[in-house]
């Protein structure tokens, strides 16, 4: 007859997480229900349910609600699984969706084979403030965007074209044009995408600041023409541990940034990028590279590079372009990081890139 720690190990945890309310499923090392539950997502009521079984295996599946009750499961004890949301292709289009029937396949899933959901290691808490920061100060920046453009199309309706500048000298140029009377309510408009402005500023000194004080690795990073703060620290706070990466080329993939491969026979089809991973980080690799192939990008092997896959031509060609550019470049950042190398525009890049 076992003891009591080693069937707690054996049991396995299926937990579906909602906003308000969680199902669960507990299954024995045999596979049988051991319990079924509705419990609030709070960490009271999930510290009570899993305080039952000592050293269990939870999964959970990737969610806005994943990273907290996972740090809270492994401080208590537990071992974490935490499902890939967009590979468990056996919940997401199965025919009988329903959260208690979700929360089973998760812990039948997670009892077999763990890898077979293909586990996210989510960030530490301090990492995850950090990108918030990051992501708050983005947020600013798309809805002062939303308004200037909301602006525009106010003036052109007016037969009025508001001149050309850049975001944060929108209202200057405006007022100095003495057009903010254009039409009722365009003055608060105006006041609305100044302090949004300023705001934007302050979480910019932010960002510096903690580049200087908590992520000095930055600095690596900010060698790279076209990398600026927000796109290394992103970086930085998004891998969290380089070393888990065992070749700089896995990178590109963990960040989306691989072309998805479907061959079947004679056929070898050329498909998107799987887009998997952080969208944000993506997207400021994909702006830093529009800056490296761009007219004020310097000499770079990676310029080379993505100058001549433009100039085969074909549709789609600057795009191509500019994703493997970012592909590539995710790959030169994480290899100075581990390295702790000067970059080296030419002579330098390339030559890890192919050959790592």
């Amino acid at each position: 007859m076992t003891d009591n720690s080693t069937q707690s190990e054996a049991i396995t945890i299926g937990i579906d997480l909602g906003d308000r309310f969680s199902h669960v499923c507990v299954l024995d090392a045999h596979g049988k229900k051991v319990e079924e539950s509705r419990i609030p997502t709070t960490k009271a009521a999930l510290e009570k349910m899993v305080a039952k079984y000592p050293r269990a295996r939870v999964v959970l599946e990737t969610g806005t609600q994943s990273p907290w009750v996972s740090r809270l499961l492994e401080r208590l004890g537990h071992e974490v699984v935490v499902a890939h949301a967009r590979r468990v292709r056996l919940i997401a289009q199965s025919d009988r969706k329903h959260d208690r029937y979700d929360a089973e396949q998760l812990a039948r899933l997670g009892r077999v084979d763990p890898e077979l959901l293909c586990p996210v290691t989510h960030r530490s808490e301090q990492a995850h403030k950090d990108l918030m920061l990051l992501q708050a100060r983005d947020g600013l920046v798309r809805a002062r965007t939303q308004l200037i453009n909301q602006a525009r199309g106010f003036g052109k309706s007016l037969g009025v074209r508001l001149p050309s500048c850049s975001a944060p000298s929108f209202v200057t140029r405006i007022r100095a044009s003495l057009l903010q009377e254009l039409f009722a309510g365009f003055d608060e408009l105006l006041e609305v995408i100044e302090r949004i402005t300023e705001q934007v500023g302050v979480l910019s000194r932010k960002t510096e600041q903690l580049c200087r004080d908590r992520y000095q690795e930055t600095e690596l990073l900010r060698q790279v023409p076209g990398v600026g703060p927000i796109t290394a620290l992103s970086f930085v706070v998004t891998i969290a541990d380089p070393h888990r990466f065992e070749r700089s080329r896995m990178v590109g993939g963990y960040l989306g940034l691989r072309p998805r491969q479907r061959d079947s026979g004679q056929c070898s089809r050329q498909l998107g990028i799987t887009k998997a991973g952080n969208p944000f980080v993506r997207r400021n690799l994909v702006q830093a590279a529009h800056y490296v192939l761009g007219p004020f990008g310097p000499d770079s092997d990676l310029r080379r590079f993505g100058l001549r896959l433009m100039s085969r031509g074909g549709k789609g060609a600057k795009n191509r372009a500019v994703v493997a550019v970012a592909r590539k470049l995710a790959i030169l950042l994480h290899r100075l990081w581990v390295s702790g190398q000067d970059y080296q525009p030419v002579g330098y890049g390339m030559a890890y890139v192919d050959a790592t």
